[in-house]
């Protein structure tokens, strides 16, 4: 577990509210300047190796091996299913996501023709009645789908898996597209988990980044969402969009905290418009400078905590009762392609234009265009166009880097006994590097473990960077966001 070192926060003006060392502490405080060295680009590690690493070598026939070899060996662990649903009814200028901005709904009929398509050749190569203790709908918008094709999608599902009593079965909700009804109605669907984009309440910043929802609108829909018994909403949060100010999201997260969703997903914006089309419509002077989103990152930290939230990782905040909190407290925490997780880590299939799935110690995605997508499954073929079939030493750092993600605490003896290597000798380099992560309060090094500390929890990722050996070789970091 993360050693127990605690972290207060100063709230003076000259250091922008930053969270700094316990004084009883040996830890130092967190100034501009460490974080001016650490706060690096750097991936966010629901993957290892990360998804910029998948060939187009793996192809159909690669995955289809994958699958079979699963059925023979008879596992009858849990799966995971995600589907993607690309559509949305307007474009938001910050987003990075594979979408498609229409408002002619009759697209998505066709497209459940063909998820349908996508599922029945799992079956075909896994068979029927597969157990399913995950399920989640993201985009895009999956609201964009009506209630009658949301209807449609869970029976091709539950026709063709089984839905595991006391799963996690979540959803992705544009507040822009629901209302009590509508929430109701993924209730009877069996959902019991959802997630709110938000990003802001400011009318200014909406306006900026074309989103507008006014928190009115949200604080009803938590509402209805409690009054029909989800176990959990989760709101999205974005700081460093433009026109934001450290005093104007200090209002949203009051807001946010007078709301007290289960779960809060804090997001840092990454503004890469050589990548991602829709920024270029986000003008850079507006962009808050980077002691403003420092600002913004230890305020919001701080006003989370005091209002009794759990500070799970990266960028998810959990009440202590909220299933997330307790996995935490427990060590179970699991980091997959949606972030960290309560369940077990089980192999996941994707469904659905460019989504990526897990299926063994392979990682498959699906082609990114509808077109590609079509084209191969009206060839009955699935619409695989690149992954990755991980190595042995691949496999070793995946273990490695997700204790770290996950527990915060990675022991050597583990490592050892599964994969039959000496720790210190095939890590050597690394464990010299984490030195200066030691010296800086990062990390604890015993002889037989390493522990991730308070204050280098909020460095989790630079952390777990020193073993990403892909990475070490890689001069070209642009494409990763930030790490704070």
């Amino acid at each position: 577990m993360i050693a127990n070192n605690t972290i207060q926060f100063s709230t003076s003006a000259d250091d922008h509210a930053a969270p700094v060392a316990n004084s009883n502490s040996t830890i130092p405080a967190l100034t501009p300047e460490t974080l001016q060295k650490y706060d690096v680009s750097g991936p966010r590690y629901t993957s290892y190796p990360t998804a910029d690493r998948f060939v187009e070598a793996f192809t159909e026939e690669s995955y289809i091996q994958t699958l079979e070899q699963r059925r023979i060996g008879g596992l009858t662990l849990p799966l995971s299913i995600y589907v993607h649903i690309p559509f949305c009814e307007s474009l938001c200028f910050f987003c990075a996501c594979n979408k498609i901005v229409t408002k002619h709904h009759e697209r998505s009929a066709e497209y459940l023709r063909y998820l349908s398509r996508e599922i029945d050749l799992h079956v075909e190569h896994i068979g029927a009645g597969q157990t399913i203790s995950q399920l989640h709908l993201g985009g895009g918008s999956p609201t964009f789908f009506s209630d009658a094709e949301l209807s449609e999608l869970m029976s091709m599902i539950r026709r063709s898996f089984k839905l595991a009593a006391g799963g996690e079965y979540s959803i992705e909700v544009d507040p822009r597209t629901v209302n009590e009804a509508r929430l109701a109605h993924l209730a009877s669907l069996g959902f019991n988990r959802l997630s709110f984009g938000v990003q802001d309440f400011d009318s200014e910043v909406q306006k900026a980044v074309h989103r507008i929802q006014p928190v009115e609108q949200v604080f009803s829909l938590v509402e209805a969402a409690r009054k029909l018994k989800f176990d959990s909403v989760n709101v999205d949060l974005i700081y460093g969009l433009p026109k934001q100010t450290p005093e104007s999201f200090a209002k949203t997260l009051s807001q946010i905290v007078e709301l007290r969703p289960e779960r809060i997903a804090l997001y840092a914006y990454a503004h890469l418009p050589e990548r991602f089309k829709p920024q270029r419509r986000i003008d850079a002077y507006e962009l808050p400078a980077a002691s403003a989103k420092i600002s913004m990152l230890s305020s919001a930290i701080k006003a989370f905590l005091d209002a009794g939230y759990v500070y799970v990782g990266m960028d998810h905040f959990a009440l202590p009762t909220d299933a997330l909190a307790i996995a935490k407290r427990q060590g179970r925490l699991h980091r997959n392609f949606q972030g960290y997780s309560t369940q077990p880590d089980c192999d996941l299939i994707s469904l659905g234009v460019s989504a990526i799935g897990r299926v063994g110690a392979t990682y498959s995605q699906n082609a990114k265009t509808l077109e590609e997508y079509y084209d191969l499954l009206n060839q009955g073929r699935f619409p695989i166009v690149r992954g990755l079939a991980l190595s042995r030493d691949d496999l070793v750092r995946r273990a490695v880097i997700m204790a770290i993600m996950c527990q915060g605490e990675l022991q050597y003896e583990a490592i050892e006994l599964a994969y039959m290597i000496d720790f210190k000798h095939y890590f050597a380099s690394e464990l010299e590097a984490l030195k200066e992560l030691e010296n800086t309060g990062m990390v604890v090094l015993e002889d037989t473990s390493l522990q991730v500390t308070d204050f280098g929890w909020f460095f989790v990722r630079a952390v777990a960077m020193l073993f990403d050996r892909h990475l070490q070789t890689d001069r070209n970091r642009a494409r990763f966001s930030k790490i704070i």
